[in-house]
């Protein structure tokens, strides 16, 4: 027997304990909209649910950490919690780790429309309308673990549609096994569908807006429109003011458009167009791979200061937050196999890099650039001993370089050297 149509929202991760990060420094014309933009984010979520017509709300999970967010960001749930329950819209939440249940204070009681789900066992809630259950909330929160414990949510078989609500991610068979028609979890950051993980899916909608770098893309939450005939569809629903965007580059781009600035012009361009006139917060990774751009490149820390300027103090903005040109790896064998200093000094730093790179623990000799390699050391403490007004950290810092920033460093150091020796003028710092 065919069942009724209804439609919900579903959101997660409201993090409004959490500001934006991958910022070194706020542009004074974005400082405001960069504070507000989790609030505001969350907001169009209730907004959303106020304005549309559906019939409740799923929200799974790490909303906010009471102590940390404070009652400004207490006072958003609530005050949202009770438009929705004079508008007689139910509200059903699974707490994640984030939002422990045992957080909330006791003195702030929800209002009567929110279901928030215990931690010990599912809870199963018929969603009624008109007298007749159209479709099973089977919840549960989260015990602090950041993985969904599919057995902890078996319950009773119904007819209806039946969505299940939790936090953390899971095995799309375990999942299945789990008999849910629609999963809707939290925990994830970025939208995340889990294939096959239920007949009409398993979606982590991901933050409303993106804390940084590592949360490029797109942001928002979830409708979900299921017919009589239990088929649900999906529709992502964007609503992040800021949004990141993390863009490599290499050399061939570079080389086609004939600068490094000219081409990061038109590609944010580009990128303003296809992200709907929100503000950017923008990394560049640049692979600088060969050796003959080096010119066409310039130096990175003022070019960062032309991108923030030309770029960053529009409405919408594009705000360049990282600008890294990663020095070449190799030169041109030409290059090495000069009689002059550049060659010396190129033919020490494949020496010095295969002394870094080496297993053995045996130490290197001293080499044409003066320094001593060691096989797996990059040993800067005798240039330390030229500067004497180094303060004992930096001379501890230099004196043993980490194996993770080896490679770097002996790629930054060459550049350098090849900038200087082949007359050009040095780009002191590479990342900015």
């Amino acid at each position: 027997m065919p069942g009724e149509s209804f439609r919900f929202i579903h959101a997660s991760d409201f993090h409004l304990e959490t500001p934006l990060g991958d910022l070194d420094q706020l542009p004074p014309n974005l400082r405001e909209a960069l504070a507000t933009a989790p609030r505001t984010a969350a907001a169009a979520v209730f907004e959303a649910a106020l304005a549309e017509n559906i019939d409740f709300l799923v929200l799974s999970g790490d909303l906010l950490h009471p102590v940390a967010a404070g009652p400004h960001g207490m006072s958003l749930l609530l005050d949202n919690f009770e438009k929705l329950h004079a508008a007689g819209t139910p509200v059903y939440w699974a707490a994640g780790i984030a939002d422990d249940p045992k957080q909330w204070p006791e003195a702030v009681p929800l209002p009567p429309n929110v279901t928030l789900f215990p931690r010990d066992k599912p809870l199963s809630v018929p969603y009624e309308r008109a007298g007749r259950v159209v479709c099973t909330i089977v919840g549960r929160s989260s015990e602090g673990r950041s993985s969904l414990h599919v057995p902890g949510f078996q319950t009773e078989p119904t007819d209806e549609f039946t969505v299940g609500v939790g936090y953390g991610a899971a095995d799309a068979n375990a999942l299945a096994s789990g008999r849910m028609d629609y999963w809707a979890l939290g925990g994830a950051h970025n939208y995340t569908e889990i294939e096959d993980g239920a007949p009409a899916g398993a979606i982590q909608p991901g933050s409303p807006q993106g804390r940084g770098l590592d949360e490029a893309g797109p942001h928002g939450y979830c409708v979900v429109d299921v017919d009589a005939e239990q088929t649900a569809r999906i529709h992502r629903v964007e609503t992040d003011q800021f949004r990141y965007c993390h863009e490599t580059i290499d050399a061939q781009e570079i080389r086609t458009v004939g600068s490094l600035r000219n081409l990061l012009g038109q590609k944010i361009a580009a990128l303003a167009n296809d992200n709907g006139g929100r503000h950017l917060l923008i990394a560049w990774d640049v692979a600088l791979n060969d050796p003959e751009l080096i010119s066409s490149v310039g130096d990175p820390v003022e070019l960062l200061r032309q991108l923030r300027r030309d770029h960053g103090n529009g409405n919408p903005s594009a705000w360049t937050t990282r600008l890294t040109v990663r020095p070449p790896r190799t030169y041109p064998k030409s290059w090495r196999e000069e009689d002059t200093i550049l060659g010396d000094f190129l033919r020490a730093s494949d020496k010095f890099r295969k002394a870094s790179a080496s297993n053995s623990s045996t130490p290197g000799n001293t080499d044409a650039s003066g320094s001593t390699a060691k096989a797996g050391q990059v040993q800067l403490m005798p240039f330390t001993e030229e500067h004497p007004e180094l303060s004992s950290t930096a001379t501890t810092m230099l004196g043993d370089v980490p194996a993770q920033h080896r490679d770097e460093t002996l790629d930054e150091a060459t550049l350098l050297g090849v900038e200087l020796l082949r007359g050009g003028k040095p780009s002191w710092g590479r990342k900015s």
